[in-house]
C-alpha cells in the first residue's frame, strides 16, 4: 500500500484521517503538503510503530531542523527498514544533521539519500563524512545538489570516495567546489575501491584544467557510465582531454551531458571520434554551445559512422540554420539508433523542416521523439509535418513549441492529419502557440475522440 499526497496543504482534520493507517504504508511521499512540527512528531510515531515502510518523501516542506530531528529520531527505530530518504527543499542546517551520522551507522537498510536545496554547508557536509565512513554504513545514492558546499568539503567526500565502495552515485550540482574541490574529488575517484557509476557536477566549478583529472578517471574507472558537467566552461581544450579519457578501452561512459560548457565547431571534432569509436555512449547532450553550422557538419558525419550507436542528442540552441538540415536530413535517412533528437531554438524555419523532411519520411527513420520548439517555424511547414505524421508510423513525440508563427491554418492542417487512424503520434507539443477559440474547440474534440493522442499547450 502506498500513500501519495503532492501540492495539498493538509488540515488538521485531514491529517488526523490518514495517521491512523499510516504505519501499514510501505511508501510514503507527502511532497509539498505544509507538514508542521506536530505533524512531524506523528511522522516519527509512524517510523518508530512501522515494519513496512521503505521510502519516505517529505520533500518541499518546511520542517527546518526541529522537524528534521523528529523524522531522522523515528527513523532510527530498530522496526524502521528505510531504503529511500527524500528530504529535498526542506529547509535544513548543519545543525538539523546532527542525527544523520547515527541514522547512517544504523540502518544499512538506507541505500538512497536525497538532501539537496538545504543549507547544509560544509560543517552539515563533515556530518554527513562521518556516517558515511562507518563500515555498517551501505548507501548507493546521495544527492546533494544546491548545499551550499565548497572545496572545504571535498577532502572528507573524496576520503568517502577511497573508501565506500558501495556509493554508485553522487550528485553535487551548483555548488562551488571549484578547480581545487574538483582535483579532490578526482584523487577519490581514482582510488581503486571507488565504484561510482554515476558523477553530476553540473555548475560546480570545473575548468578546463580539471579536464585532464577527470580524463584519467575516464581512464581507469570501468563503473563510471554517467558523467555530467554541464554549466562548467571547460571550451574545446576541456573538452579534448575528456574525449582522450573516453576513448580509452577501459572506459564504458554510456551518457554524457556537456550542456553550456563554451564548446564551439572545433570541439566537435574530437566528440565525432568518440561518437565513431565508443558503441558505449548512448546519450550526449550538447545544449547551449555555439557549434554552428560548421559543428553540425563533423557530428552528423559521426552519427553515420557504424560504430556510433548513439540513441539521444541534445542540440538545443546550438546555432544550426537551414545550412546544416541536409545534414540532418542524411542522418535521419541512414542512421537506425537515434530515437531522439532535440533540435528547439535553432534558426531550421521553414526550408529547413521542409529539407529534413525526406529523412523523417524514410520508412526506416528511427526518431521516436522529435522537437523543433522555437525553430522559427510558420503555418507553411505544417503541411510538410502533417504529411509525416501519416507516413512515419515510428514517431511517437513531436514538440512544435515557441514558434509563433504557427497559427490556426497550421494547426488545422496537423489535426487533418492527427485524426486519421494510420497516424500513430501520442503526444503534440504546442507550448506558447496561439490559435482561436473556435481551433481550441476543434482540439478538444479531437482529443476526446483519440484518446491515445496527448496535445500539450
Amino acid at each position: 500500500m502506498n500513500l501519495e499526497i503532492q501540492c495539498e496543504d493538509l488540515s488538521s482534520a485531514r491529517w488526523m484521517e490518514l495517521l491512523p493507517s499510516m504505519p501499514q504504508y510501505g511508501i510514503i511521499r507527502l511532497d509539498d503538503c505544509g507538514l508542521t512540527n506536530a505533524m512531524c512528531a506523528n511522522i516519527c510515531s509512524v517510523l518508530q510503530a512501522s515494519s513496512s515502510l521503505t521510502e519516505l518523501s517529505l520533500a518541499n516542506n518546511e520542517l527546518g531542523d526541529a522537524g528534521a530531528r523528529l523524522v531522522l529520531k523515528g527513523l532510527q527505530s530498530p522496526t524502521c527498514k528505510i531504503q529511500k530518504l527524500n528530504l529535498q527543499n526542506c529547509n535544513i542546517t548543519c545543525a538539523g544533521c546532527e542525527l544523520i551520522p547515527a541514522l547512517l551507522r544504523t540502518k544499512s537498510t538506507l541505500i538512497c539519500l536525497q538532501l539537496s536545496d538545504n543549507h547544509l554547508g560544509d560543517e552539515g557536509m563533515k556530518l554527513l563524512c562521518e556516517g558515511l565512513m562507518d563500515p555498517r554504513c551501505s548507501l548507493q545514492r546521495l544527492e546533494l545538489e544546491y548545499c551550499e558546499l565548497t572545496m572545504s568539503s571535498c577532502e572528507a567526500l573524496s576520503t568517502v570516495l577511497q573508501t565506500k565502495g558501495s556509493l554508485q552515485e553522487l550528485t553535487l550540482n551548483n555548488n562551488e567546489l571549484g578547480e581545487a574541490g574538483v582535483a579532490l574529488l578526482c584523487q577519490g575517484l581514482m582510488d581503486p575501491n571507488c565504484e561510482l557509476q554515476v558523477l553530476k557536477l553540473e555548475g560546480c566549478g570545473v575548468t578546463s584544467a580539471n579536464c585532464k583529472d577527470l580524463s584519467m578517471v575516464l581512464q581507469t574507472k570501468e563503473s563510471l557510465q554517467e558523467l555530467c558537467l554541464g554549466e562548467n566552461k571547460i571550451g574545446d581544450a576541456g573538452l579534448d582531454q575528456l574525449c582522450q579519457g573516453i576513448l580509452s578501452p577501459a572506459c564504458n561512459l554510456k551518457t554524457l551531458w556537456l550542456w553550456e560548457c563554451d564548446i564551439t565547431a572545433k570541439g566537435c571534432r574530437a566528440l565525432a571520434q568518440v561518437l565513431k569509436s565508443k558503441p558505449c555512449l548512448t546519450k550526449l547532450s550538447l545544449i547551449c554551445n555555439q557549434l554552428g553550422d560548421e559543428g553540425a557538419e563533423p557530428l552528423c558525419q559521426a552519427l553515420l559512422d557504424p560504430g556510433c550507436q548513439l540513441e539521444e542528442l541534445w542540440l538545443r540552441t546550438c546555432g544550426f540554420t537551414v545550412a546544416s538540415c541536409s545534414s540532418f536530413c542524411t542522418v535521419l535517412e541512414k542512421n537506425r539508433t537515434l530515437k531522439e533528437l532535440q533540435l528547439s531554438t535553432n534558426t531550421l524555419a521553414d526550408a529547413g523542416v521542409k529539407q529534413m523532411s525526406k529523412g523523417l519520411l524514410h520508412p526506416d527513420c528511427p526518431v521516436q521523439s522529435l522537437w523543433l520548439g522555437d525553430c522559427e517555424l510558420s503555418d507553411e511547414c505544417c503541411g510538410t509535418l502533417a504529411s509525416i505524421l501519416l507516413t512515419n508510423h515510428t514517431l511517437k513525440e513531436l514538440d512544435l513549441s515557441n514558434n509563433g508563427r504557427i497559427g490556426d491554418q497550421g494547426i488545422r492542417q496537423l489535426m487533418a492529419s492527427l485524426k486519421e487512424p494510420s497516424c500513430t503520434l501520442e503526444q503534440l507539443v504546442l507550448f506558447d502557440i496561439y490559435w482561436t477559440e473556435e481551433v481550441d474547440n476543434e482540439l478538444k474534440t479531437l482529443q476526446e475522440a483519440k484518446p491515445s493522442l496527448r496535445i500539450t499547450s
